[in-house]
């Protein structure tokens, strides 16, 4: 990999034990000098999340605490991430993956070889429990079709997304008002400026499948409200959201 700079973006909010998981991760599994830093930003959690990283800063180097409490969403907090970065590649991360031996060097260098700014990459949606429930499963078999999504629709998400710092210069920030499809809005942006969206299953990053109904109630509710932000937003683009407001048009 040739000589550059890489900063990881981790936003968190509420969740200790995610965040613990993907700076350990991220520590043990990287040999990349060219790794500068961790920033892990804390969108205003009120539990023992923040307690968590600074006992990270304390003893490794690499990571850095930043804070957003303005804006509760998660794109704010990956804005003050960026805000903070000094790589020449920015990765975000969703606090509660972890990566796999070599993963950043793998990466780096398919980005030099393939010459793009956007990449997204494999996720492996994993069910860590005793006796997986018939959630999870579905949740590993409908989640996360990275390629899919950035040949149908146009972007990678967060949960693992490499962009350069020139992209991010050029197109923008994410959009910070929006509790879901920030993503989506962001790598739609992207495409329009004129760059190619880059997906490679030569690294692939694992996620915590969801294992109950609740809790995939609740992502999908999270995501029909943030298809409806981009509907009032952007009808041209994504439709008119419906009466009652539900995402229409966006797939």
């Amino acid at each position: 990999m040739s000589s550059t700079s890489i900063s990881v973006v981790v936003p968190v909010y509420n969740d200790p034990k995610g965040v613990s998981r993907t700076i350990s991760s991220v520590v043990s599994s990287t040999q990349s000098p060219d790794l500068d830093e961790i920033i892990v930003v804390d969108n205003n959690s009120n539990d023992a999340t923040e307690s968590i990283i600074k006992e990270f800063t304390r003893d490794v180097d690499l990571v850095k605490y930043a804070y957003e409490g303005d804006v509760q969403t998660s794109y704010a907090a990956r804005n003050t991430g960026i805000e903070r970065a000094t790589g020449d590649y920015i990765v975000f991360l969703d606090a509660d993956v972890t990566v796999s031996e070599g993963w950043l060097t793998a990466a780096i260098d398919e980005m030099n070889s393939a010459e793009v700014h956007y990449m997204g990459c494999a996720v492996e949606v994993v069910d860590e429990s005793d006796e997986p429930t018939v959630f999870s499963q579905y949740n590993q078999h409908s989640t996360f079709m990275i390629e899919d999504l950035i040949e149908k629709h146009g972007y990678a998400p967060t949960v693992c997304l490499f962009v350069t710092e020139e992209l991010v210069s050029d197109v923008g920030q994410f959009n910070e008002n929006l509790i879901s499809t920030g993503d989506m809005e962001f790598g739609n942006r992207v495409k329009d400026g004129g760059y190619e969206l880059h997906y490679t299953d030569q690294v692939t990053i694992s996620h915590p499948a969801r294992t109950s109904f609740q809790s995939l109630i609740k992502r999908n509710i999270r995501i029909g409200r943030g298809h409806c932000q981009l509907q009032r937003n952007h009808p041209s683009r994504y439709g008119n959201p419906g009466v009652p407001p539900r995402p229409t048009g966006i797939s």
